[in-house]
């Protein structure tokens, strides 16, 4: 058996991360050549194939699987001890990020990140990506993104998920609706509203299937392929849609709508945040994924924001 050194067992626990040879190449600023070359190594050393090739990549085998937790236990040691030399200093270095957001994000989240960065990160800019449900891991791994927001609990060994904060659904009117008049609504009143609701890849799909639980998939007149066209479209018609009671709060405060309780209980809604495993980021891509767990995670109701929106 040959030696075993530290950027073997890097690049297994990125081969394993990311499911690619390229990915793995690009984040050790190595050739594929020399990725493969590895692997070949890995797999004498070990005795074992290690990684099947699938129609999306690669595959760890049951080997692997046992073999992924302690080496990268252990490089997480290594790189925390020697990560203060190669920190990300937003102050004084540049950065741009490509991170994925659904509309629901642009509309609300995106602000307060941007808000935040201005004052904490003056160099750093970000190029924002339409969320979609699903590829974004698949982007995440190929190096496309460096992090995105989503609602879908995605489950993946080769992205970490952090949860940002809870949500509730609730119903939205506009402001003047000529029925819907108090801080609540009814199950026969539902019954008799027609529904607007969102289809698409955000992957929100709690709305429909709640209509549709109480027999009131049939109610629908429009499904649209955006949530931030809701406020626009109920202010102008007698619609009833149902939300996430942040983004109904945010709608609230610039359009003709206001937000009412619905008559039974929702699957709650846990927002989080993808990105890679913290072995396989660079250290800007750390510094990314804490700055967007602090800020995002400040949970607080719209009106609380000032303009100039974080701490």
């Amino acid at each position: 058996m040959g030696t075993f050194d530290l950027n073997l067992a890097r690049v297994f626990v990125l081969l394993y991360e990311t499911g690619s040879v390229t990915a793995t190449a690009e984040t050790l600023h190595v050739t594929q050549p020399t990725v493969s070359y590895s692997l070949g190594k890995l797999r004498r050393h070990f005795d074992d194939e290690l990684f099947r090739r699938n129609g999306r990549g690669l595959t760890p085998t049951a080997g692997a699987r046992r073999l992924y937790e302690p080496l990268q236990r252990a490089l997480a040691d290594i790189d925390g001890t020697v990560r203060q030399a190669d920190d990300f200093d937003p102050e004084t270095m540049s950065g741009r990020f490509t991170i994925a957001l659904s509309d629901l994000g642009e509309a609300t989240l995106l602000p307060r990140l941007l808000a935040a960065a201005r004052e904490r990160a003056p160099r750093v800019s970000f190029t924002v990506r339409p969320f979609d449900v699903e590829d974004a891991e698949s982007q995440l791994r190929r190096g496309d993104l460096d992090a995105f927001v989503a609602t879908p609990v995605l489950t993946s060994h080769r992205t970490v998920r952090i949860p940002l904060f809870g949500e509730r659904y609730v119903g939205m009117v506009a402001a003047d609706h000529p029925r819907v008049r108090g801080d609540a609504v009814t199950l026969p009143e539902l019954a008799v509203e027609h529904h607007a609701t969102v289809s698409g890849p955000s992957g929100h799909v709690a709305p429909r299937a709640v209509l549709a639980a109480h027999g009131l998939i049939d109610r629908v007149v429009v499904d649209a392929t955006r949530f931030s066209l809701l406020p626009y479209l109920l202010e102008q018609t007698d619609l009833i849609a149902i939300v996430p009671e942040y983004v109904g709060e945010v709608f609230t405060s610039s359009h003709r709508v206001r937000l009412v309780r619905l008559p039974f209980e929702t699957e709650p809604i846990e927002v989080a945040l993808y990105a890679r495993h913290e072995s396989s980021r660079s250290p800007a891509q750390r510094w990314l994924v804490r700055f967007m767990a602090e800020v995002l995670g400040e949970q607080v109701s719209p009106a609380q924001l000032p303009p100039s929106a974080a701490r």
